[in-house]
């Protein structure tokens, strides 16, 4: 705690962000469209499962063209459309880490009371400079 010019006291936080502007993701399209593409050979020999990636690729390509993700101030906030679908207080987080930094897929946090794996279906780099910015790592 610091006391400010009024005299009154106030209470600092690890997780205060850097930058106060709200940040939105832009999509990345690399993930779902790697399956599809994946997915044409492994029809040819194993259709049910080449179909199975193919859909999942294709329910992926879906999310990233209707997801947006938005760094505030105080929060990681999902819009799904126009429509806030969740919000995740940086306040909560106690962790948070991007899996294969060559080729980013999964984003992973960690809060109070639950934990969260994402695919990274928006810029990673934009992703890992807003999380340095607004939740340095513990």
């Amino acid at each position: 705690m610091s006391t400010n010019e009024t005299g009154f006291e106030t209470v600092t936080s690890s997780f205060a962000p850097n930058s106060v502007a709200t940040v939105e993701l832009k999509p990345s399209y690399n993930i779902p469209v790697v399956l599809v593409i994946v997915a044409i050979p492994i029809v040819i020999v194993q259709p049910l499962v080449g179909g199975a990636i193919a859909l999942f690729g294709l329910f992926l390509l879906f999310q990233t063209v209707t997801l947006r993700l938005q760094f505030t101030a105080t929060d990681l906030d999902i819009y799904r459309s126009e429509k806030l679908i969740r919000r995740f207080p940086y306040r909560e987080w106690q962790n948070w880490r991007i899996f294969w930094n060559r080729f980013p897929v999964l984003f992973y946090f960690k809060e109070i009371n639950s934990i969260h794996f994402l695919p990274i279906l928006f810029d990673p780099n934009t992703l890992k400079t807003c999380l340095e910015e607004r939740c340095p790592r513990i």
